[in-house]
């Protein structure tokens, strides 16, 4: 349960500020500064926060329409 309370406090993270910049590596940076964050608040690994981060920051606008 927290597993998954984790991810996804990660990704809504994600989600709201990743929108806010405009290329992929952008975005890939700010994903992993809200997933060190969000795993560090929660206890959980910081560096499994910051690459899981990065890889939803990189690839928000392909998936969904929110980043864009």
């Amino acid at each position: 349960m927290r597993t998954k309370f984790t991810f996804t406090a990660l990704f809504a993270a994600t989600l709201a500020v990743s929108g806010c910049v405009m290329s992929d590596l952008e975005r890939a940076g700010v994903g992993a500064v809200a997933g060190g964050v969000t795993a560090a608040a929660v206890g959980g690994t910081v560096a499994t926060g910051v690459v899981a981060g990065a890889a939803i920051g990189a690839l928000c606008d392909e998936v969904t329409r929110i980043c864009r």
